[in-house]
Parts: structure tokens; sequence; C-alpha cells
């Protein structure tokens, strides 16, 4: 399905309501992933739960503070795209490393000097952006959609560690929201279609409710205001700590390019180097800021761009306000809390027709490739070493911890092979940098 653009990235909707209601669905696809990172890293830690929750309540505010500022700009920081920010998993294994030897204090220090390979990377992007040609770019957009797939998978199974992950009911949920998103989007008009995301995850919610499937433990004990506090760690810089960030935040330059890349063909937008400068900046500048707020390292997330894709809601407008939300989850956690009773399956249902929709925009963008037995080379070859490390991450389980670091994400691996193979083999594809 081609979907047309119901809202394009300069649009506003006309109604406050509408917007809070698109916005609403980022938030939705994103605030899992964004308090996940910190309640992993502070339980690998052993931090007690006033701990656990002042990381939480940091990355959310983070969140939403460089979440407005990727879509609004400020000078030249800030991609001006719909792009939601939000701590990332590629952090997660540097930081427990170095949180076991020297407390969330070496995580925050090495993050803040780590982010400097980002800031410092941004001005480099035009020259970058030359080594990903359509071909290159295809293949990254599609082991995107393909890395996330597993994700939903195991939401709609009822979440990784579930002692009934699989049963019937979990998918049955899913596979009812499931239904509900595609009758949205298909046959839905005007805002019921663009909002078909948050109107199937609220479908579902209201069926778990009346199953009595959802638990407000969570809520009863999360607090209804609380401000977090810069610096509340403090911050050690272990040089080990800040070499392990500086490779993961390199790691993250490739995530992160794809991703744009990526948003750039869902919102129709195209992204010269300057623009992608822009947009690495803000993430660089952004996980600065979020150390010296207390939160883990910040990221560009891809499955926000499966909403854009699905919706045809490419208004940065939008998501900017979600950054409003999100800045409102850290002072009000009770609120971040409510929406984290969602159950999983119910956000698997929703996620899995999200994140396909990525794999399908790679898929076309594979298919105008030019044909020729090079592309097919390229495209083949990238496409299996990027999947091999998604499907059997153990697969890396014998090598160094700096090989596992760099080369344990299927996108990084995939992004890395397509631009060695484009540069290496013979009648080589260049993408001159377009204007900004």
């Amino acid at each position: 399905m081609d979907q047309q653009l119901l809202y394009q990235v300069e649009d506003r909707p006309p109604m406050l309501a509408t917007a809070v209601l698109l916005s609403l669905q980022h938030l939705l696809a994103a605030l899992g992933g964004i308090i996940a990172v910190p309640l992993v890293v502070g339980g690998a830690l052993k931090l007690p739960a006033d701990q656990i929750v002042a990381l939480v309540n940091a990355a959310l505010l983070g969140s939403g503070i460089v979440t407005i500022i990727q879509c609004k700009g400020v000078g030249p920081v800030g991609i001006r795209l719909p792009c939601v920010m939000g701590t990332s998993f590629a952090f997660v294994g540097a930081g427990i490393s170095v949180g076991l030897e020297h407390g969330v204090a070496g995580i925050l220090g090495s993050s803040l000097v780590g982010s400097l390979v980002m800031i410092v990377g941004s001005f480099f992007m035009p020259v970058i952006r030359r080594f990903f040609p359509h071909t290159v770019t295809s293949v990254v957009v599609t082991l995107i959609g393909l890395s996330l797939t597993p994700v939903a998978v195991d939401w709609a199974a009822g979440g990784v560690g579930a002692s009934d992950y699989g049963a019937v009911g979990h998918l049955a949920i899913a596979g009812f929201v499931l239904a509900l998103v595609i009758g949205f989007v298909q046959w839905g008009k005007g805002i019921v279609s663009a909002s078909a995301v948050v109107l199937g995850i609220a479908s579902g919610y209201v069926l778990c409710l009346g199953l009595g499937l959802i638990d407000f433990t969570q809520v009863r004990e999360a607090p209804v205001f609380a401000i977090p506090q810069p610096l509340h760690f403090g911050m050690a810089f272990p040089v080990s700590g800040i070499l392990a960030m500086s490779i993961a935040f390199l790691v993250t330059i490739v995530e992160t390019t794809g991703t744009f890349m990526a948003l750039g063909a869902a919102t129709r937008t195209p992204i010269p180097g300057k623009r992608l400068a822009s947009g690495i900046l803000c993430d660089g500048v952004g996980s600065a800021f979020a150390a010296v707020m207390s939160s883990p390292p910040l990221s560009t997330f891809a499955q926000n761009v499966g909403v854009v894709s699905l919706t045809g809601v490419a208004s940065r407008h939008v998501v900017t306000l979600t950054g409003v939300m999100l800045l409102l989850a850290g002072l009000f956690p009770v609120l971040g809390a409510l929406v984290v009773t969602i159950p999983q399956p119910v956000l698997g249902g929703a996620g899995l027709m999200m994140f396909a929709m990525i794999v399908s925009a790679g898929i076309r963008m594979l298919a105008s490739t030019a044909p020729s037995r090079r592309n097919t080379l390229i495209i083949a070859v990238s496409l299996g070493c990027g999947l091999a490390v998604t499907v059997r991450p153990d697969l890396l389980a014998r090598m160094p911890a700096f090989v596992r670091e760099v080369f344990g994400s299927g996108i990084t691996v995939g992004a890395l092979v397509a631009v060695g193979l484009n540069l290496l083999l013979p009648g080589r594809e260049r993408e001159e940098d377009e204007p900004a």
C-alpha cells in the first residue's frame, strides 16, 4: 500500500484535540522502550527502587525535551522531522559493564564524554551521506523493519521471559488489535485512519480491562509529581567506560543514519548531508544533556517511523506535542505508570503492523533499485549478514567484547556490509549530496 500523507511535515492539524490524539500514538509506541532501558540498567546494578525511579523520570524528561528540539530545531541542532527521541538499548551492554564497576556516576560521566563522538561526527555527515546511495539506504530501511518485527512478536506473545509466553490468550488479544488497526487504516476516513494505532491500542486496553488483565499496582505506587535532579548520581570518568561508550556512540551514528533515511522515505523528504548532520548533532547534544539530567544516552527511535508509515501523519508539530507529553510524564510519573499498564499483547498487535510497514517501505525501495548483478549481490549479502545477527545473536557469543559491541546490531552489520560492498565492487554507486 502506497500510503498518501494525510499531514505533510510542515502541516498542523486544525484542532488541538486531533493533534493530541495523533501525538498520543507516538507516545504509546515509544514509552515502553524509554522506560525499559533505565529499568534494565537499574535492575542489573541492583539499585534501590527510589534510584530506579529517579533514572526513569530523568529519561522521560530528557527524552521529551530533546524530542522537542529534534522536531522544532534550535539553530543548527535538530533535523526538523517527526522524530521521537528516547533512551537506547544500543548503550545497555556498555552501560551495565561500566556501571558494575563504577556505578551510575561512571555511566553518566562516560556518556557525557562519549557523546562528543557523535557531536564531532555530525560535522562529517555530508561526507558520510555519500556512502549511502539508494541501494545501501534501501537495505538499511529494510533491516530496520526486519530487526524491529521480532520485538513486536515478543510483545504479542506476552513479553520475553513471560512464564506463559505464546499463550493462546496473548496471541488472540494481539490478533484482535492487529485486525482493528488494519480495519481502521483500510476503511477509516480522515482522523480515524490517521489515529488507527491509538484507537486499536485503546480498544485492546478496554478488552483487557474487561477481562481483568490490567494490573494497576505501578500506578498506585508511582509518585504523582517529581522533579528530576541534575547530577543526582554525580559523575565519574573512567577511561575504560569512556572507550566503551564512545564505541556505542559510533555504532549509534550508523543506526541513526539509517533511521533518518527511513524517516525521509516515510515523510517524502530528501535527507541531504547538512540535514543529516543537524539530526546527528541533536542526538549527540541531547545525550550530553541527558547525562547531566541523570539519564542514560538518547537516540532517535526507529519504531516511530512505523507510525508515520502506517498513519500517513508526517507532521513534525504532532511529534513535538509527543515531546511535551514525555516531558509531562517525567514530571508526573503517575502518567507514565498508567501507560505502562498496557498489556504487551496489545502493543504487539499494533507494533506488528507498524514495524511491518517499515519492511514494506524497504521492499518498495529495493524494488526501485537499478536491476543489475552488482546491486543484487549488495542487497543479498548485506541482508543475509544483517539477519544473521538479528535472528541468531548468539553467533557472536564467543567473540571479544569489542566485536560484540560493534557488530551486535543487525542494522549496523547490514549497513556496514552494504557500504563496504558498494565501495569494493566495480561500478560504484554514488550519492551526490543534495543542497540543504
